[in-house]
């Protein structure tokens, strides 16, 4: 393929600003919101929002929520602990799917589910979704569960994992998803920590068109977990599996003769709606709690304000519900706002790189929210795969996971967006629920900065001091305020959730990562602050290095570590998968170290530059730093249950003994 930028004009695309379409500017969410309220800017709007938080909160869940009794107070906040909506009744399955399946949406399709094997595609309706949710909550209420109880979901990418997650919300139980990609040992670990009643699991699933099994792996997980007393299971691709009698039951048997009605309980908006697990300190798996009432209002506004979804669009965010972008982005965000999402089960190369052009060409996608490292995926393969496919329905493009580098925001804009859709360029964590720094579809772009702020919402990036930074200096992200969809507490672990968020700054949230905010008040941020090189003296961001040496013209993709250095602390080594057509030799090695030299300064060049053919990255796209850190240094590699694509391993060599 042609590279689309050198570096030089890589970072040039840094500084410059993408203008929305007017159209898109004139007819969006936020301007209609805007000129009800009378502001002419957004820098206005956004400084409203920020400082009357509360009072815009108060209108964002009066707006997007349904209550079954108004609340009386919309917070109460006595840092660490916020209450949201004190004294209000709510459900968010009851705002996600209920609502609409009594309204004119009633026969509105709410997911269009395309299955691996091609031709495999299921339309559903509010309608359907909406008797379906409630035949699975009758079944489990009929097995015993109840308000409170935790039900385990270990389901690929198919329509039963939604269902049984609103099933849950619906009759106020738990649900703790665990994603379908995890070893037996990563599931049992998070299903020993919340002892759920049932696991909803299948069969099997495919990968690039062969059938795998997932019921043998839910097996080994649960063995002799004492709390599991139902095992359902999808019948998803028809392999032979091993029933346990008594115990296991089909999801068909499950759901038989159970009545499509099934009325919502009324839920406190504090009373918890899911647990998801995300990385703790030394490698055990962290509880993070959210709660029905954030999750009525935090992922509907933004869906609604940062995608600017209308009732005519069909939106497909490409993440799995296992992670927080599925449950914010898939399931209650754009349930709850009526509209038609995407639900893709398989690869996104299977079975050839047309399949993503293909499934928006035919649906009429207008709304994509992917993550860089697919993008990437897709330029070194070449913009040949897109140009074949009509993408003309897409409007808006949404990413997530990590900072998108500005060569693949000007390739993905230029190839998929038809030169002009907006790319909202998004952070946000497990523990926030929904987005907080986002552009908005009016905000100018900069590749490579989501930007600011959401309104709302209260970030600063600050030094270890908690003073603000100073201009394109590196500090930590923390929000001062708190906001709906925060996360509540850690399970089991509430003296955790103070030390581990709230006691670096009192009263503000650390989030861990690292950004720096430019002198247009633009944030980029820099990755995990824990991901920092300690190099002679001076830290340098991992992330930092990796999207340097993103932006030369041979490289595709990267992961940085540091290594061991009596003298300086820590050498840098990048790891570099390259593009088709180039030689990785010594001469490009050099060059490579160069050319992060001149993008970063002579303290941030590469001791080492290594060619690899795979790097091993998580599910979110992002590389595993410590695993390719332990696999180059010798050590031991511990869990690599988190690892997507584990033949990667074995491409990182042995770098010192």
């Amino acid at each position: 393929m042609t590279n689309e930028t050198t570096g030089k004009d890589v970072q040039a695309e840094e500084k410059r600003l993408y203008l929305p379409p007017h159209d898109l500017v004139e007819n969006s969410n936020v301007m209609q919101w805007m000129r009800k309220k009378g502001f002419k800017t957004e820098a206005e709007m956004r400084t409203w929002t920020s400082e009357n938080y509360v009072e815009f909160w108060d209108e964002m869940a009066k707006t997007y929520a349904d209550w079954f009794e108004p609340y009386k107070a919309t917070l109460e906040w006595k840092p660490p602990i916020a209450k949201w909506f004190v004294g209000g009744k709510c459900n968010v399955a009851y705002n996600a799917v209920e609502r609409h399946a009594n309204s004119w949406r009633r026969n509105k399709v709410a997911y269009i589910f395309v299955g691996e094997p091609v031709g495999d595609v299921r339309k559903i309706t509010y309608f359907e979704l909406n008797r379906e949710v409630n035949r699975c909550a009758n079944a489990l209420k009929a097995m015993g569960i109840k308000k409170g109880d935790r039900v385990g979901i270990y389901l690929p990418m198919i329509p039963e994992l939604p269902i049984a997650m609103l099933a849950c919300a619906k009759i106020g139980a738990i649900h703790v998803v665990v994603f379908s990609g995890f070893s037996a040992s990563a599931i049992r670990d998070r299903l020993e920590d919340c002892e759920p009643k049932a696991l909803v699991t299948c069969d099997g699933s495919y990968r690039r068109g062969k059938p795998i099994m997932t019921k043998g792996q839910a097996d080994e997980a649960i063995e002799g977990l004492k709390s599991i007393q139902k095992v359902v299971v999808v019948k998803r691709n028809g392999q032979e599996i091993p029933m346990n009698a008594g115990r296991d039951v089909g999801w068909d048997d499950f759901v038989k003769g159970q009545s499509g009605s099934c009325e919502s309980v009324p839920m406190d908006p504090e009373d918890p709606l899911f647990i998801l697990y995300t990385a703790g300190t030394a490698g055990k798996p962290r509880g993070i709690v959210h709660a029905h009432g954030g999750f009525c209002v935090g992922p509907a506004f933004t869906t609604s304000w940062v995608f600017d979804i209308k009732d005519t669009d069909v939106y497909w965010s490409t993440a799995d519900i296992g992670w927080i972008t599925g449950h914010s982005y898939i399931a209650y965000g754009p349930l709850c706002l009526g509209a038609t999402s995407i639900m893709y089960e398989g690869s996104p190369n299977y079975p050839d790189f047309g399949r993503w052009f293909q499934i928006i060409e035919e649906y009429g996608v207008s709304v994509i929210y992917t993550a860089p490292t697919a993008i990437r995926m897709f330029m070194n393969e070449g913009p040949e795969w897109p140009q074949k496919y009509d993408l003309s329905t897409v409007r808006l493009m949404g990413s997530v996971g990590e900072a998108m580098n500005p060569d693949a925001f000007v390739w993905w804009r230029r190839y998929v967006g038809n030169g002009s859709a907006p790319i909202m360029d998004t952070w946000f964590q497990s523990e926030t629920g929904s987005q907080v720094i986002a552009p908005l579809p009016i905000t100018p772009l900069k590749p490579g900065s989501p930007s600011f702020a959401l309104p709302g919402y209260n970030v600063e990036v600050v030094d270890d001091a908690g003073k603000p930074v100073p201009a394109d200096t590196p500090g930590n992200i923390v929000l001062t305020e708190p906001w709906p969809s925060m996360l509540r507490t850690v399970y089991k672990d509430p003296a955790m959730y103070r030390e581990t968020y709230w006691s670096t700054f009192p009263g503000k949230y650390i989030s861990g990562d690292k950004a720096r905010v430019d002198s247009d008040g633009y944030i980029w941020a820099m990755g995990r602050a824990d991901d920092v090189l300690k190099v002679a003296g001076h830290r340098i961001s991992n992330a930092e290095v990796e999207a340097s040496a993103d932006k030369h013209p041979a490289v595709a993709c990267t992961a940085v570590i540091g290594k061991p250095d009596k003298v300086k602390g820590e050498n840098i080594v990048v790891f570099a998968i390259l593009k088709p057509g180039f030689n990785g030799d010594a001469n490009l090695q050099k060059d490579i170290k160069n050319f992060v030299r001149k993008t970063l300064g002579p303290i941030a060049i590469p001791s080492d530059v290594i060619f690899v053919k795979d790097i091993p990255k998580n599910k979110a796209g992002k590389p595993v730093r410590n695993l390719i850190k332990a696999k180059a240094l010798g050590q031991n590699l511990g869990d690599t249950s988190a690892v997507s694509n584990p033949d990667a391993i074995n491409d990182i060599p042995l770098i010192a003994k």
